[in-house]
């Protein structure tokens, strides 16, 4: 890279609001990303332009067919791209729409002096490993754990106190993540995540290694809120109210308004904004999974994006205001304004529970007719390949609920899901010697 921490001002930049000046929101994002049209549509409310950068110049997207197009696998090289291009415009903030353009977004928003993520802190979102050494270091919450190699699972297993949990160190979401009660189920595990790893496209120390960490009992939390300047910003907590006790670890309902206490919403707030401290984010969106437990609120993950999937339309559905404009306005550090009472809102992220061949989805309309339904999206089309946790890395779909009462919403969820039949056919393989 061509530059250095020296060479990066630090001065205070004035506070305007977003369509009050003229200039571009940069937006980098994977040709292939469902988040483009969101932001599209936002920077339009605001009054604002937008540039997408991105790895594809025959997009059916208009702004991305005509914008920026690099390489996200050459990193160096779509870093000078960018910075040449933009350098004689005015962009407002810079924006991922993914976790792999995090680190991208880092770099350049440094280069253009604006506020910005710095290059560490983005690079601990997506490694379990250093994530955990950091917020141990920082006196945060944290299970015990351990970092091994793959090759010596079988040596080391006698030395964890069961059960544990063995999670790849680069991978999002639950992929690869699988709770072990023994070491023979922990052996298991690692050759399983080890042919899951073969597949990613992982090498080095994070192909070769894992995360084990004691497995935490207690219900888990998701947290949404804003870094501005350094400080933390709550914009919602999310319930899931299925318990999450593995094997593996799928992510289903998600609700708010949060029914926690108050004394428990102070102390799960509290270690996000302790655990953001020893990451050291200071500008952006921040999503966090934590566990509230006998000992307290521990972090299991904190990434430096947005809630994923299409679950952000639950802020709109509960506060009233698009995710993606409050994105837009946090970059350009206008804090955002939450109302006190905030709607019931749900989803339910449809899982994938049986491996093989789409072939066909029935009773979509009566899941649509049930009571507080507000919609439901089907993400994988008839004919594909349908893989369950944890090698999957895909949601059959959505489904989304706007209620009087958090309950309603819950219990709109669970019935517009019952009437839902994925029908599947085995996937045959020819084996080839």
């Amino acid at each position: 890279m061509r530059i250095s921490q020296n060479s990066i001002s630090t001065s205070p930049r004035s506070t305007t609001k977003p369509g009050s000046e003229p200039g571009f929101v940069l937006l980098v994002a994977p040709s292939g990303s469902y988040r483009i049209a969101p932001y599209l549509q936002a920077a339009k409310s605001l009054g604002l332009r937008i540039l997408v950068v991105s790895n594809s110049e025959h997009s059916l997207v208009p702004e991305v067919a005509d914008g920026i197009t690099v390489d996200f696998a050459k990193p160096t090289e779509a870093f000078d791209t960018i910075c040449s291009t933009v350098q004689s415009l005015k962009i407002l903030c810079v924006l991922a729409t993914d976790d792999s353009c995090v680190e991208l977004c880092s770099l350049v928003a440094q280069f253009l002096d604006l506020p910005q993520n710095k290059p560490e802190a983005a690079l601990l979102t997506h490694r379990k490993d250093l994530a955990r050494e950091a917020l141990a270091t920082a006196g945060c919450r944290t299970p015990e754990f351990q970092v091994i190699p793959l090759s010596d699972v079988e040596q080391r297993s006698s030395s964890f106190k069961y059960p544990v949990v063995a999670k790849p160190l680069g991978l999002s979401g639950s992929r690869g993540v699988i709770r072990a009660n023994n070491a023979a189920e922990l052996k298991s595990a690692c050759q399983r995540i080890d042919r899951i790893l073969d597949n990613t496209g992982l090498q080095g120390y994070s192909r070769n290694h894992l995360l084990v960490e004691a497995f935490l009992p207690g219900a888990e939390f998701a947290v949404e809120g804003f870094m501005i300047d350094g400080e933390f910003n709550l914009l919602t907590i999310f319930d899931k109210p299925e318990p999450l006790n593995g094997p593996y670890f799928e992510e289903t309902y998600y609700l708010t308004p949060s029914q926690l206490n108050i004394d428990q919403k102070q102390d799960l707030i509290g270690e996000v904004k302790r655990c953001c401290a020893a990451y050291q984010p200071e500008q952006g969106p921040v999503h966090a999974e934590a566990r509230i437990t006998d000992s307290g609120t521990v972090l299991i993950e904190l990434a430096a994006r947005t809630i994923g999937g299409q679950c952000g339309q639950l802020i709109e559905f509960s506060l009233g205001r698009k995710l993606e404009e409050l994105v837009i306005e946090g970059m350009c550090r206008i804090k955002p304004e939450i109302p006190d009472a905030a709607e019931a809102a749900g989803v339910l992220m449809i899982p994938v529970t049986t491996a093989g061949i789409l072939k066909r989805i029935e009773g979509l309309t009566s899941a649509l007719a049930t009571e507080y339904i507000k919609d439901v999206e089907i993400h994988i089309g008839e004919g594909y390949e349908l893989k369950p946790l944890p090698e999957g890395s895909s949601y059959l779909g959505f489904i989304f609920a706007q209620a009087p009462t958090y309950e309603l919403a819950y219990t709109a969820l669970q019935s517009a899901h019952s009437k839902l039949k994925f029908v599947t056919q085995p996937l045959w393989r020819l084996n080839h010697e």
